[in-house]
């Protein structure tokens, strides 16, 4: 019966857990009623770019599962302003209440608090009638944990359930409680109508709250993330990476966002900017314009933001200079800019071809060695290379990113990823070289991760540790790197040359060949997939709807859903952007319009427009059979009913 004594040392330690019949069999009947329940609902959000208000809202409304949830359980039964107003309450409680008390304080009322109560009960019901009580239980607020059990619990004991149901909600109101339970109740709808979230890269810069998404998603309740190279630079910076850290100051920098950096991780950057305004005091560094959003960055700190942007720009291009000359296989020679500058006559070489500067003050580079950093330069990087390890709250942070994430994911049939898969221009998977070895297709991805990991944590191999650091760097920038994708990053031709044409960046093959099925259908295959059902999802390539893009390609087969949460992007592509929704029904793409303010949202109960497109539905609703969790369960189930095949005929003795 049993094939091994491997087997057998593992059933007698399931009975350790299960030491009799009756457990076991309790066990395996629990497993298979959770296989019966609908799958939960996956949320998948892309390219946040630190626009923790988009974010939290989105997060809040589910892409529109709150109000997909009020729509369903209430029908023509409320109207839209009412309906409008009860999905503001479940994301704003607080806010809401507060709003409501201050433009008309007698609205508030008993009844008021009747009805609402009545209402957020019916969606509680409703959102958590696909889970099992035990999930659902460890969800429960634990101030009112035992009173929503009982409120969104059918009583079959009961027989005047209306009455029994009546009077716990009037006692809620009467003892002044009912603010409290409607601010528990709305966080546990939020809570269950998203069952995991997807994270598919790109949590930081731009926007000004990278460390806030941060703390959102660490507190989240089931989460993973596939790595964008935003991601990455700033996990190679807490790593101690200084080409890394140099690039997050700078695009820190460039878009005013330098209270990330000293208020949210209370890195001091005082250094950096008394380095700058004495190297540069006489530099109006028209170059360095800052992209910043009105209303949000203080204007008396332009001018030396501007100085400070250019002398980390100045500092970054030098350390990345080291790293390429270090490893001349990442084969970026093409990027070594400095030692091709003439500053006699204010001319650099690009490509082979001389163009005319926009500026040529370069105080601190040694034309006989432009990539060594200047003493004072040294200095100051340094200090914040040490600033960077040592600030605690980044640290945590990238530990979690490491921990709950990586390049990309298998999940439910979808394969995820940020960017692309390398292609030739025939399709085949590129061939790239990293360090002594080529790789390609998901062995790419896997090296690149295992390096990455190694620049972070590795710390008794000192050559390990710097190459780590190096790949990390390279996953930024290099075109090889699958959260890249394009020929180069143009940071230098943008600073200093005014010919636009330089600047124009090719996309990889991936790009253009995903329409072609086979393409398609290999990709998936190569990590493991099954090509029929199978989707990729990945971001990082905003789309332009104003050009004619669209989102699904390949028949649906391919979703480049970038969030487009980046108000920079907004006016490019015309929305902003578009997340999606795989619940039990099927597969629902989200397209957002811009988010004005979570106070529009609250006063004027607007929500983030959105129209959504259902790409795949089914008549039949997905178990969580259907899922990977429900393969691990019915594995269980396999391996408990050996187990009590063991009880019963004296194999393993039964722990009475």
């Amino acid at each position: 019966m049993y094939n091994d004594d491997t087997e057998y040392r593992y059933l007698k330690t399931m009975a350790d857990l299960y030491p009799t019949i009756a457990k076991a069999s309790t066990e395996i009947i629990n497993l298979q009623s959770i296989l019966n329940l609908p799958k939960g609902t996956e949320h998948f959000l892309t390219d946040i770019h630190g626009e923790y208000e988009s974010f939290l809202h989105v997060l809040k409304n589910g892409s529109g599962s709150v109000r997909r949830k009020v729509d369903e359980e209430f029908g023509n039964s409320m109207t839209d302003r009412e309906k409008k107003a009860l999905a503001t309450l479940i994301y704003y409680p607080k806010e809401k209440l507060e709003r409501i008390r201050k433009e008309d304080e007698d609205r508030i009322d008993d009844d008021w608090y009747r009805i609402t109560l009545y209402r957020l009960i019916q969606i509680a019901r409703r959102v958590a009638s696909k889970y099992t009580r035990s999930k659902v239980r460890k969800a429960l607020p634990p101030d009112f944990a035992y009173v929503i059990e009982e409120l969104i619990t059918e009583r079959s004991e009961i027989h005047d359930k209306e009455a029994y149901y009546n009077e716990i909600i009037l006692t809620i109101i009467r003892i002044g409680r009912a603010e409290e339970f409607i601010v528990a109740i709305s966080g546990l709808i939020q809570r269950l109508v998203v069952d995991h979230l997807h994270i598919v890269g790109d949590i930081f810069d731009r926007g000004p709250g990278g460390h806030i998404i941060m703390d959102t998603l660490m507190d989240y309740h089931s989460v993973d993330i596939q790595w964008g190279n935003h991601d990455m630079v700033w996990m190679g910076a807490a790593s101690g990476s200084m080409a890394c850290i140099a690039n997050v100051i700078r695009l820190s920098a460039k878009f005013g966002n330098m209270d990330t950096l000293e208020t949210g991780y209370g890195i001091n950057m005082l250094p950096l900017a008394q380095f700058a305004m004495d190297v540069y005091k006489d530099d109006p560094c028209e170059a360095f314009q800052l992209s910043y959003n009105e209303g949000r960055y203080n204007v008396n700190d332009l001018e030396m933001d501007m100085k400070m942007h250019k002398a980390i720009a100045v500092i970054q291009f030098k350390l990345e200079g080291q790293v390429i000359m270090r490893r001349p296989e990442f084969e970026m020679e093409n990027r070594l800019f400095l030692d091709k500058i003439d500053p006699k006559r204010g001319t650099v070489v690009v490509d082979g071809k001389e163009y005319q500067m926009s500026e040529c003050n370069f105080p601190t580079i040694d034309w006989d060695n432009p990539y060594t950093l200047s003493p004072e330069e040294d200095t100051v990087m340094k200090r914040l290379r040490k600033a960077f390890i040592y600030s605690e709250k980044l640290q945590k942070h990238v530990r979690f990113l490491f921990a709950q994430g990586s390049l990309y994911k298998c999940y439910n049939g979808n394969l995820l990823y940020h960017g692309c898969v390398p292609l030739e221009e025939d399709g085949s998977f590129r061939k790239v070289r990293v360090f002594d070895k080529e790789y390609s297709g998901k062995a790419l991805y896997d090296v690149l991760e295992k390096y990455a990991r190694k620049g972070y944590f590795c710390t008794h191999d000192k050559e390990e540790k710097k190459k780590g650091q190096d790949i990390m760097w390279y996953i930024w920038s290099n075109e090889n790197s699958p959260v890249f994708g394009k020929a180069k990053m143009a940071t230098f031709e943008r600073y200093w040359l005014s010919d636009h044409k330089v600047q124009k960046e090719k996309k990889d093959h991936y790009y253009r060949l995903i329409e072609d099925e086979e393409v398609v259908n290999h990709i998936l295959k190569e990590f493991g997939l099954d090509p029929q059902g199978g989707h990729i999802i990945n971001g990082h390539m905003p789309v332009h709807l104003k050009e004619g893009e669209t989102p699904i390609r390949c028949n649906g087969k391919v979703l480049i859903i970038d969030g487009g949460f980046s108000k920079a992007y907004q006016k490019v592509t015309g929305i902003a952007g578009y997340t999606l929704v795989y619940n039990s029904y099927g597969l629902r793409l989200v397209s957002h319009e811009p988010f004005e303010s979570k106070e529009a949202a609250i006063e004027n109960e607007t929500d983030i427009h959105s129209d959504s497109v259902i790409l795949e539905s089914s008549l039949h609703r997905y178990r969580v059979a259907d899922t990977d969790l429900g393969q691990e369960l019915q594995m269980r189930i396999f391996e408990l009913e050996k187990l009590l095949g063991a009880y019963r005929t004296g194999l393993i003795s039964e722990k009475l």
